[in-house]
């Protein structure tokens, strides 16, 4: 029996996905739920498992390639081993088979002379020899070692062979840094290759031709003349000195198109408030050390601006809404994503039902989806249906921010650090640990009073802590 492979929805605003890597190949025996193929998009890079038990049968979308949620993307045979026994996919290839990647380089790539500068990056022409080495050790340690597609690829560039790469990441993880402090340290002795980063030494401005506009038509508005003369201004982008250019990943690239669309879909409309976070500090400062001895989890201070926002969300379930056309859904379910900074870009996880967990429940639940989310074993669900979003540059230093809301979402909480600070407490002056919290909202939907009430739930909650945690 086939069984079809499916690009997989990420989240509720993911639409398309590109496979990264395929871990097995054609004639390969699977197992249910093993990593069977990598994908990316704007939210997540994950592993996705394999549907079912039983052979690889055919490969439909290759690696790099970016298709449609939903499109099969390859077969497999549930029939079992058996089948792999009597298929010729699954017999022994031929040595000169296991390396398709060298028989596509021409032979005079090695020899050719470096590309010339450019102002967008070209793929390396890589030796043949170099290559083999460099996909037999990324192929043979793929499961034993966390790395994003980004590092792989460049270990596979540069012949490293990553299982002889401390990793600085969480687990063990390899990051980028490592990879590149390696090929910098190898730099000396390594034979010269096309870098996939160009770096240019630009001495003049490099001058972008502008696409030809068609005239505004007689009796045009001022809006449409307007646009007519600012398509045909000639634009250029100009680089001084010593430069890099790189290409964007498939994840920042869509990252970058869901941003865009989320400030021209939404007017955003921000909020700020600060909040007195002494009686908390007070209170995780003394109880934590036993609550990690007892529950074996660290207690942060996001658990508590969960809670916060869980009130918040209650009193005002305006918040806790989306956008469908005309109508305004209210969800009944208070499903929160935090953002997680990762190595390669940002995911936001989703804690399903954070109305319904305490303090530890939220915590665990927390530790657990990050975890997960940096070694790239996120299920797809656990990006999706969130109805409100929380982010904290404050653990990076940052006073505050105004983050862009996660659609379908009309708001997002941004947490900046906690600090002691002098305030004026009882008209006398008091050192006390306070933190700005922003709300960026979609005016579509909520209104100014609605947010700073909202915002004052939170700073209310928070202020006069009663949850006991222990």
């Amino acid at each position: 029996m086939a069984v079809d492979i499916v690009m997989p929805q990420m989240g509720e605003s993911i639409f398309e996905g590109t496979i990264t890597r395929w871990l097995k190949k054609p004639g390969d025996k699977v197992e249910r739920d093993e990593p069977l193929f990598e994908i990316s998009t704007d939210k997540v890079d994950a592993e996705i498992p394999s549907p079912s038990a039983g052979v690889l049968k055919e490969i439909k979308v290759g690696e790099g390639q970016t298709v449609a949620i939903q499109t099969v993307v390859g077969v497999i045979d549930a029939a079992g081993s058996s089948a792999a026994a009597s298929s010729p996919a699954s017999a022994p290839a031929p040595a000169k088979s296991q390396a398709p990647a060298p028989a596509r380089v021409p032979a005079a790539a090695a020899a050719a002379p470096p590309p010339t500068p450019v102002s967008r990056p070209a793929a390396a022409s890589t030796p043949a020899a170099a290559v083999a080495p460099a996909a037999s050790a990324a192929g043979s340690s793929s499961e034993r070692i966390h790395s994003s597609p980004l590092v792989r690829r460049m270990a596979k560039e540069h012949g490293i062979d990553l299982s002889t790469v401390p990793g600085t990441g969480a687990g063990g993880r390899i990051s980028k840094l490592d990879i590149e402090a390696v090929i910098t340290a190898g730099a000396g002795s390594a034979p010269a290759a096309a870098p996939s980063v160009v770096s240019i030494p630009a001495a003049r401005p490099v001058l972008v031709p502008p696409t030809p506009a068609p005239a505004a038509a007689p009796g045009a508005s001022g809006a449409q003349a307007h646009v007519a003369l600012e398509t045909a201004v000639p634009r250029e982008k100009i680089y001084f000195g010593n430069y890099e250019v790189q290409p964007m990943s498939t994840m920042r690239q869509r990252i970058a198109e869901h941003m865009v669309a989320s400030k021209h879909v939404s007017p955003h409309v921000y909020s700020v408030d600060e909040i007195d976070m002494t009686k908390v500090a007070i209170l995780r400062s003394k109880a934590k050390e036993e609550f990690e001895k007892r529950y074996e989890t660290k207690l942060t201070f996001m658990p508590f601006f969960v809670k916060a926002a869980v009130a918040g969300l209650r009193a005002f379930p305006t918040m806790n809404a989306s956008l469908d056309g005309t109508n305004v859904v209210i969800h009944k379910d208070i499903n929160i994503g935090i953002a997680v900074a990762l190595d390669w870009g940002l995911i936001v996880p989703v804690v399903k039902n954070a109305d319904e967990k305490n303090l530890l429940g939220i915590q665990r639940t927390m530790n657990d989806l990050a975890e997960r989310a940096r070694s790239k074993r996120l299920k797809p669900e656990e990006v999706q249906e969130g109805t409100f979003s929380i982010t904290n540059p404050g653990v990076f230093g940052g006073l505050f921010g105004l983050p862009v809301i996660s659609q379908p979402n009309v708001g997002i909480l941004g947490l900046g650090a906690i600090e002691k600070r002098p305030v004026v407490v009882d008209d006398a002056i008091a050192i006390r640990s306070m933190c700005y919290v922003t709300l960026s909202y979609d005016h579509r939907v909520v209104d100014g009073a609605i947010a700073h009430q909202f915002l004052h739930k939170v700073k209310e909650t928070l202020e006069n802590w009663s949850e006991p945690l222990l």
